[in-house]
C-alpha cells in the first residue's frame, strides 16, 4: 500500500462526524449539459486522489432549464454531493451563500467546465489545510502554467491584471481564473465586506485580503479554454471597470476595516526585536532618481495603454470611436495616476491624494485632447478609416500624451514621498 493510500485509509476510518475537510462549490446557471460529466468527474478524482473527507456543492443560480433536476439527481446517487437552489443569479451570489452555510474549514470552487487541471486542487487546497496560508488562486500566468485559449482572451486577461496592478496595487497575478480556495475562519470575515455579487466577486476578495495582510498562495495550472463558455465579454469587462472604480474609492476613503482586520490577524508589518540590530538596512520603497523613475513609469504607462486598448476595442462598437475613447482614456487615467503616485512616486497615504487626483485628470484632457483631435483629423481624411490604422493613431497619440503626463506628475509630485 502506498503512503498516500494508506493516508487515506487513516482519514476514510475516522468517524463521520468529523466532516468534510474541503467543501467544492460549483456554482452553475443553465448548465444542464456539462453538470452531470462534470460533477463526475470530480468526485471520482477527489474519491482517488484527495486524502481527505471531501463535500461537493453544487450551487444552483436560479436555473431555468434541467439544471436543478439533474442536480438533485446528482446528489442522490453519489455520496458528499449536496445542491444549494438559489432564486437570484450571480456568481459571486452563489459562492458567498455556499461557503458561508458550509460547515468545512477549507472551502473551494471551480468552474463547471473544469478547464483548470484537476491535478492541481490538493497542491491548491494543502497550504490552507496546514495553515501556511489563508487564500489560495490558481494562475494561468504563470511560466510554468500551460494555457490553451485565444488571443483575445490572453489579452484580456493579462490587461485585466495589469490594470489592477496599477489601480489595486494588486500583487497576485491572475485574479480571473475559476480555480480558488480560502480558509472558512478567513472568508467569515472577509465575506461580510465583498459587495459584488457577479464576476468581480473574485477580484474584490482577492484585493482585500491582501490588504488586510493575508498570505495568498498561487498554483501554476495547466488551462484550456471552454470553446462553449457563454460569458459576455463587453459586459463584464464593464462591470468589472465599475468594481475597480468602486472598491478604489473605498480603499481611499478607508471605508473598509481593513486595518482591525490587520491587526485581528497579526499580519502587520515585521519589526525588528528591540536591542537587535536589523539584518538589513532601511527599506527604500523607490528611488527618486529620474532614470528609475522613468523605467517604472514605462511599465505603468505599458499597462496602461494596453488597458486603454482593450477598453477602447471592447466599446468602440457599441459607443463609436469617440465616446469609446472618453471612456478608455478616463478609466486608464485615473488607474495611471494611482499607480504612479504609488510605485513611480512613492506617494502612499491620503495626504494630497485629491490634488494628485487633478493633476492626473489635467493630464488627462490634454491626453483626450491629443488623442480626440487624431482621430478627428483621422476621420476627415478617410471617413471609414480601417482599425489597424486607427489604433495605430491613437497609439501614437498616446504616446505623445504619456511625455506630456510624465512632466506633470512630477511636477506635481515634487518628486517626494509621502
Amino acid at each position: 500500500m502506498t503512503a498516500l493510500n494508506a493516508q487515506r485509509a487513516a482519514v476514510q476510518a475516522r468517524p463521520a462526524a468529523a466532516g468534510a475537510v474541503l467543501d467544492v462549490v460549483i456554482p452553475v446557471y443553465n448548465e444542464e449539459t456539462d453538470l452531470g460529466p462534470c460533477v463526475r468527474r470530480l468526485h471520482a478524482h477527489l474519491t482517488e486522489h484527495f486524502p481527505y473527507p471531501f463535500r461537493i456543492t453544487i450551487a444552483d443560480n436560479a436555473s431555468v432549464d434541467d439544471t436543478p433536476a439533474i442536480a438533485d439527481g446528482l446528489a442522490t446517487e453519489l455520496p458528499g454531493v449536496d445542491v444549494l437552489h438559489l432564486d437570484a443569479k450571480g456568481r459571486g451570489r452563489a459562492l458567498s451563500a455556499a461557503w458561508s452555510a458550509s460547515s468545512a474549514p477549507v472551502l473551494a470552487y471551480m468552474d463547471v467546465d473544469l478547464s483548470t487541471d484537476l491535478a492541481a486542487l490538493l497542491p491548491l487546497v494543502a497550504p490552507l489545510i496546514s495553515g501556511h496560508s489563508d487564500l489560495a488562486i490558481g494562475t494561468r500566468l504563470a511560466r510554468t502554467s500551460r494555457v490553451v485559449r485565444g488571443a483575445k482572451r490572453e489579452v484580456i486577461s493579462r490587461a485585466y491584471n495589469l490594470l489592477l496592478r496599477g489601480a489595486l496595487a494588486a500583487r497576485f497575478s491572475d485574479a480571473q481564473c475559476g480555480f480558488k480556495a480560502i480558509r472558512a475562519d478567513v472568508a467569515g470575515e472577509l465575506l461580510p465586506l465583498v459587495r459584488d455579487t457577479g464576476w468581480f466577486f473574485d477580484t474584490e476578495l482577492l484585493v482585500l485580503a491582501q490588504r488586510a495582510g493575508l498570505r495568498i498562495h498561487e498554483v501554476p495550472v495547466d488551462w484550456v479554454d471552454d470553446p462553449d463558455s457563454r460569458v459576455d465579454i463587453v459586459a463584464t469587462a464593464l462591470a468589472d471597470l465599475r468594481g475597480v472604480g468602486r472598491l478604489g474609492r473605498a480603499l481611499l476613503t478607508g471605508a473598509l476595516p481593513l486595518t482591525a482586520l490587520r491587526a485581528q490577524w497579526g499580519r502587520g508589518p515585521l519589526t525588528v526585536p528591540s536591542g537587535r540590530a536589523p539584518l538589513v538596512g532601511p527599506v527604500t520603497q523607490v528611488p527618486v532618481g529620474l532614470p528609475r523613475q522613468l523605467v517604472r513609469f514605462a511599465a505603468v504607462g505599458v499597462a496602461s495603454t494596453l488597458a486603454y486598448l482593450v477598453l477602447f476595442v471592447a466599446t468602440r462598437g457599441a459607443l463609436g470611436a469617440q465616446p469609446a475613447n472618453l471612456l478608455a482614456l478616463l478609466v486608464t487615467a485615473v488607474a495611471n495616476t494611482a499607480a504612479n503616485r504609488r510605485l513611480t512616486f512613492g506617494i502612499t497615504g491620503r495626504r494630497h491624494v485629491g490634488r494628485h487626483h487633478v493633476q492626473g485628470l489635467l493630464a488627462f484632457a490634454l491626453g483626450l485632447a491629443l488623442t480626440s483631435g487624431s482621430l478627428a483629423v483621422l476621420h476627415a481624411v478617410h471617413a471609414v478609416p480601417a482599425p489597424p490604422v486607427e489604433l495605430a493613431v491613437l497609439v501614437a497619440a498616446n504616446l505623445a500624451a504619456t511625455v506630456l503626463r510624465f512632466v506633470l506628475l512630477r511636477l506635481g509630485m515634487h518628486h517626494r514621498r509621502g
